[in-house]
């Protein structure tokens, strides 16, 4: 039996306009990771780690970080979109049209909006796309588009390969 290559990603090459990716993983989020993630990015509003506080809102629990749900969403659909990434060049009109909570599993896809070759650069190409999460029930809870560099065939770096050595 041979070794089978793992998937590298997409390169700008097999991007194509309309194509819609549905991002294979989805993942529940814990009370830690809103916790963490606010602690990290210092945000010091009560109603995403104070469950009294958010109790007393019109949600009654607390809210997940938005800046949370974009990185996810994000990560989500790096294997698709961007495993080949020279540079993000920006998320533009970020939508956050309902709630993220606690104990909700996010799901997402992402449409190619347009392609184009690099004016500066050779060996990428410019990929905008519009990304939605949406959590268990199907509700959109994101929607933003990216714009990326993303690397031509044969010219991103090269990851190592390594295999076991025998015997060892």
């Amino acid at each position: 039996m041979g070794v089978k290559e793992g998937w590298k990603g997409r390169f700008f090459e097999d991007f194509e306009v309309g194509d819609i990716y549905q991002h294979p993983l989805g993942r529940t989020v814990l009370s830690v990771d809103n916790s963490w993630f606010t602690l990290l990015t210092q945000n010091t509003a009560p109603i995403h780690f104070d469950h009294h506080y958010s109790a007393q809102t019109e949600f009654g629990k607390p809210l997940v970080d938005s800046t949370f749900t974009l990185a996810l969403v994000t990560g989500q659909s790096v294997t698709d979109i961007s495993q080949n990434v020279m540079a993000n060049l920006g998320w533009d009109n970020v939508r956050l049209p309902n709630p993220v909570f606690e104990g909700d599993t996010i799901y997402s896809q992402s449409e190619v909006l347009e392609k184009r070759e690099s004016r500066s650069r050779n060996n990428v190409g410019i990929v905008k796309v519009k990304t939605t999460g949406f959590n268990q029930n199907g509700v959109v809870v994101i929607t933003f588009e990216r714009i990326l560099m993303v690397y031509k065939r044969g010219c991103a770096p090269q990851i190592a390969r390594l295999a076991p050595e025998e015997g060892k």
